[in-house]
């Protein structure tokens, strides 16, 4: 697979796709690394280390100094892939990326069809780099 980098790096993990759109700003806790939105479909998922896979983020820009923090703890996702881009998650992660030296890659891809076939996966490794991205099954 491959897609349009909004943030470089390399990372890998198990894949954790949501249902719904997260907002990390009051729907994420930066210290355990959970969602804690009682509302979201995925309520009390860990997100620390996996390749988070989610259409967009929801919510306020405030979310991006959220994730930040996440990633500086290191209770973050270890790479993100969207279906649609999101400035406030790839600028969390560009400051975290800028300010602590930690890479969080972050993805979007352009095809849904591709994006389904994600959550077959049980792990990704995704290359995101300035000419090309790959995502795919760890060797």
């Amino acid at each position: 697979m491959s897609g349009r980098s909004l943030v470089h790096g390399t990372a890998s993990g198990p894949v954790l796709m949501l249902d719904d759109p997260l907002s990390f700003w009051g729907g994420f806790d930066s210290a355990s690394g959970k969602v804690i939105d009682r509302f979201h479909p995925q309520h009390g998922a860990c997100l620390s280390g996996a390749v988070l896979c989610m259409e967009r983020g929801r919510g306020s820009s405030s979310g991006a100094s959220v994730l930040a923090e996440a990633i500086r703890l290191g209770t973050a996702p270890a790479a993100i892939i969207l279906l649609e881009n999101d400035a406030i998650i790839a600028t969390g992660a560009l400051v975290a990326q800028m300010l602590y030296g930690i890479d969080c890659p972050v993805v979007v891809l352009g095809a849904r069809a591709e994006w389904q076939e994600l959550s077959c996966l049980p792990r990704l490794l995704v290359e995101a780099g300035t000419e090309t991205v790959r995502i795919t099954p760890p060797a």
